[in-house]
């Protein structure tokens, strides 16, 4: 290629790029509102984005995977914890940890109620938004490296099939990763490992008790009944400690009553009634 042939190129290269690029930016600009639920910025959500400036909260967490990487991502936090446990959490939260055994520094902020509300409305809106599975690795609320909460390693094709197929149990634990929220994300089923929820190691063995026992406030009359009431109506009967609960009310999400089908949730009740 001569200079007059390679001048040529770097132009046209030049051109193609700047109308690829330029045609990109029209084609984002298109689909901001509906990528970004631009319609559903209300006054409230607007707020909760003054008060999460007001208040730093990016000095410690990160939205998108953008901020100071000292606390947890909060993307997607309304999809794994509710409104009630945000609200209690942000209302005080040394509540929810022992500050000597977790090191945990989350400083009690004073907010307001109605702040609290904003604040809450604004992080819903945030993971409303269709950030295309940015980052790729988000960092989770808890537990990404505490055992009996990550995925299971990935096994080969025939492995799999050999233990998954149209066994309960195997299509009740992929339930447990994934569904929404997944229960992951609140529970460990490792003994003593207990994040948002308790964990759910020895749940057979403990439910029994339960239901034996003349503490248990519920309407089951089995262990399976048990697991099936506790994630249908998770208030039937309220686990005690401020981390689970308030004002009789559970934590627990009330949503998979309707986003999950009646197999699903025999499957899911068959792999946590695995959990002996």
């Amino acid at each position: 290629m001569n200079k007059r042939q390679a001048r040529h190129f770097a132009i046209g290269s030049t051109v193609v790029a700047t109308i690829a690029f330029l045609g990109l930016t029209l084609d984002s600009h298109r689909q901001f509102n509906r990528l970004t639920n631009g319609d559903k910025i209300t006054a409230q959500v607007t707020r909760g984005k003054d008060v999460w400036h007001a208040n730093n909260c990016i000095n410690c967490h990160t939205l998108f995977g953008e901020g100071a990487y000292y606390a947890p991502d909060l993307t997607k936090i309304t999809k794994l914890r509710g409104q009630a446990y945000l609200t209690a959490y942000m209302k005080d939260p040394s509540k929810f940890y022992d500050e000597t055994r977790h090191r945990r520094l989350m400083p009690k902020q004073d907010i307001s109620d109605t702040d609290i509300a904003a604040l809450i409305a604004f992080l819903d809106w945030v993971s409303n938004v269709d950030n295309q599975g940015w980052p790729p690795r988000p960092l989770l609320v808890t537990g990404a490296t505490f055992p009996g909460t990550d995925a299971p390693a990935a096994t080969p094709p025939a492995a799999r099939a050999a233990t998954s197929g149209d066994n309960p149990i195997a299509l009740g634990e992929r339930l447990f990763r994934s569904a929404t929220p997944a229960c992951t994300a609140c529970h460990s089923t490792a003994p003593g490992v207990n994040m948002a929820g308790p964990s759910l190691a020895g749940l057979v063995g403990r439910s029994a008790a339960l239901l034996a026992g003349a503490s248990y406030r519920g309407k089951a009359t089995d262990v399976d009944g048990y697991i099936r009431e506790s994630v249908l109506a998770p208030s039937a009967h309220v686990v005690p400690g401020p981390m689970y609960s308030a004002d009789g009310q559970s934590f627990m999400p009330t949503t998979y009553a309707k986003d999950l089908s009646p197999e699903q949730l025999t499957q899911l009740v068959a792999y946590l009634s695995s959990l002996k």
